[in-house]
């Protein structure tokens, strides 16, 4: 009997994935605490701590600071903005997409390069685990440890959302233990003298294009932050909605940009090293490598989820093909060892750039399509349909919005219109798409929003 109860257990654990569908109303069962402790495993990741440091010493300090701080308002703002429409329709932003701009077709676009994305994250985060324990048992092939801590992640992912509360609420205390660990050992014998906040590097000046560089680096990372909190938001309980939206769509932006982002500064000034992989390893020897294992699995972890939902979405939408979001974490984390073998940190400004142009783009389509087209402009339907029977499958609107922003976005991005623009290519997407949205969407008339409308969907799930 118990055999069968602990079976049933998992088989709607798995269940609540509702990888290809709306969350019901009936599935909005979790707490806000939870999904803000979900989403902090992608925060407390090691790569905003390695921002934080290498702006810290290439840049200044200050600089750095000012340039965590800009990554908090704007990956909050738009945060803030995401989780709200995800938790009041209980879509992801991959289904919000098919109606919000871009078709049933459309939205796979989005689909597949966000999945791209977080294989991507995947294979970074994966890479510096294995750089770090091989930085203190160095006889284990590093390509080893690559394919070793890429597998590790599935079976921590198998069972969805409600297995990953427990794993970071399981993993939380004994990060923060380490990481105090870590504070007090540096403050204790740091050679460093002087307060962090005055460290420039030499020729380095506060502001100017020194800032902008910064900023530039932030780019790349305040889009994913953004997106990603939809696919926990959508599953907040609808009385803890205001206090739910605030918590899910700001708190991660705030503790992965400014907290960690500090945290980076201070470690990366003290120990002049920018890649925390080593130095905390030289810090706390075994307990450095287990702490960097810990916090990159928090993070892998999530990685691996927001991917599998991603591409169990595209190869629905385009393939009917419907293996199981499982599939897709096996999947994912085979992808990711590829391109850890490939040496994929090798290429990380340039995929970190795109990426910024790409997301932040997206993102800023659906909040034009929610603030104004639908609620300003009365176009289309008030809600976001994503069932295909209602769409067409294309919509100008977001699609093309999306790829002339990412176009422009990425000349800028790589220099080809000015320091001032590469530094701040994704800002500058984000509002070529904003405004083209609604141009789109006049000049249209909202005509490929919706084939019919729909009778079923709730009242309270209108969004204008």
């Amino acid at each position: 009997m118990q055999v069968e109860e602990k079976g049933k257990n998992s088989q709607e654990e798995k269940k609540d994935d509702f990888s290809l569908e709306k969350v019901p109303v009936e599935g909005r069962t979790m707490g806000w605490m939870s999904i803000t402790n979900v989403t902090l495993g992608v925060a407390t990741a090691m790569l905003f701590i390695q921002m934080g440091s290498l702006m810290a010493i290439s840049f200044g300090a200050v600089n750095a600071l000012l340039a965590e701080i800009y990554a908090t308002v704007v990956a909050g703002v738009v945060g803030i903005g995401i989780c709200y429409y995800a938790a009041k329709s209980g879509l992801n932003v991959n289904l919000m997409a098919r109606g919000g701009g871009f078709g049933y077709f459309g939205a796979s676009i989005t689909s597949l390069i966000y999945a791209l994305n977080f294989i991507m994250y995947c294979a970074i985060e994966g890479s510096i685990m294995a750089a770090a324990v091989h930085e203190y048992i160095s006889f284990v092939p590093i390509w080893g440890l690559m394919v070793f801590f890429g597998l590790i992640v599935i079976p921590l992912n198998w069972f969805g959302i409600k297995q990953l509360d427990k794993l970071q609420k399981w993993t939380l205390p004994l990060f923060v233990l380490l990481l105090g660990s870590g504070f007090w050992i540096v403050s204790s014998k740091s050679n460093f003298e002087g307060n962090i906040w005055t460290f420039l590097p030499e020729g380095g000046e506060i502001g100017g294009a020194s800032l902008l560089a910064c900023i530039g680096i932030m780019n790349g990372l305040v889009g994913i932050m953004a997106l990603l909190v939809s696919d926990y938001a959508r599953f907040i309980k609808k009385e803890e909605l205001k206090v739910g939206v605030f918590a899910v769509g700001f708190l991660p932006q705030l503790v992965c940009f400014f907290i960690m982002g500090v945290i980076g500064i201070w470690f990366g000034v003290q120990m002049e090293e920018a890649n925390p992989g080593v130095y905390f390893v030289q810090i706390l020897g075994i307990g450095g490598a287990l702490f960097t294992i810990l916090t990159q699995l928090r993070i892998n972890i999530t990685n691996l989820y927001s991917s599998s939902l991603s591409l169990a979405n595209f190869f629905e939408n385009v393939f009917k093909f419907k293996p199981g979001r499982n599939f897709w974490v096996v999947f994912t984390s085979i992808a990711a060892i590829i391109l850890m073998l490939g040496g994929v940190l090798d290429h990380l400004g340039s995929l970190l750039t795109f990426q910024g142009v790409f997301l932040l783009s997206w993102a800023a389509v659906l909040l034009s399509d929610a603030f104004i087209v639908k609620r300003v402009l009365k176009m289309g339907p008030r809600y976001f349909e994503h069932r295909q029977e209602y769409l067409y499958a294309w919509n100008p609107v977001g699609v093309v919005s999306l790829i002339v922003a990412s176009v422009i976005g990425s000349i800028a991005a790589f220099g080809y219109m000015g320091v001032f623009l590469q530094n701040v290519a994704a800002f500058f997407a984000a509002i070529i798409a904003f405004v083209l949205t609604i141009v789109i969407a006049i000049a249209t008339k909202g005509k490929y929003y919706s084939k019919k409308v729909a009778d079923d969907v709730e009242a309270d799930e209108y969004i204008a």
